[in-house]
């Protein structure tokens, strides 16, 4: 059984379902304080459901992670606020079968704001709210890594995850610190991206990268690895 942890804080942007809706419920079973984002409020989703039920240990935010303005006000918002943990989730996939000559311009610039562009935005952002020693983690893929790469498929998706572990490397080079930094592989999990034939529920992914973070915590460095605290090569 996992330890309970109280008294900490984590926000994690891009919460509206999937396995960000399951984070926050994770996190929320473990006593934390959690500040949850999503692209449009609404007081019948499912996370402002949550929030109601959360005798105020959830705090629901809005913010498109690709409008940089947003991120800017939402670090306002939270100025007093201070971070254990900051999550960023918010990501997007293409076709798999889909190569690099047929993608259409506007979906390559789509899926590379999306997935690194834009998740690095909000870490030089947001990293004032986290604590000196506290943890930053990007959702990456085991796909992002170049040296596994012998079967291709997934090109475009594979190179946008690609250059967000790479942005995060600069990143923790340049900015670390103490901190703890992840690049997270949530395994292949049943949601609207990983569909119905993916071997893992949301719980048990969500479960897992609660415990990956909470086994690496003051561990200063940067750390690509899956929902099962295993190591992926670069």
């Amino acid at each position: 059984m996992s330890k309970i942890i109280t008294n900490q804080t984590i926000l994690i942007v891009g919460a509206s379902r999937g396995i960000g809706l399951g984070l926050v419920k994770e996190y929320l079973s473990r006593q934390w304080r959690v500040i949850a984002t999503e692209r449009v409020l609404s007081d019948s989703s499912d996370l402002a459901l949550l929030a109601l039920a959360s005798d105020g240990n959830l705090r629901v935010e809005q913010v498109d992670i690709n409008r940089r303005e947003e991120i800017t006000n939402l670090a306002e918002r939270l100025r007093d606020v201070s971070l254990d943990v900051l999550f960023i989730n918010a990501g997007v996939s293409d076709d798999p079968e889909q190569t690099i000559n047929q993608i259409s311009t506007e979906e390559f610039v789509h899926l590379m704001v999306t997935n690194a562009l834009s998740p690095l935005r909000s870490i030089e952002v947001l990293s004032n709210l986290v604590k000196p020693k506290g943890c930053i983690a990007a959702m990456s893929s085991a796909l992002a890594s170049v040296s596994s790469n012998t079967s291709g498929g997934y090109e475009v998706y594979r190179a946008s995850k690609a250059a967000l572990n790479m942005l995060l490397r600069s990143y923790a080079a340049r900015a670390g610190n103490d901190r703890t930094i992840f690049a997270l592989m949530p395994g292949w999990v049943r949601t609207s991206m990983g569909g119905l034939d993916a071997p893992i529920d949301v719980e048990t992914s969500a479960k897992g990268l609660s415990d990956t973070i909470n086994n690496h915590a003051g561990q200063s460095g940067l750390f690509f690895v899956d929902f099962q605290s295993q190591a992926i090569p670069w």
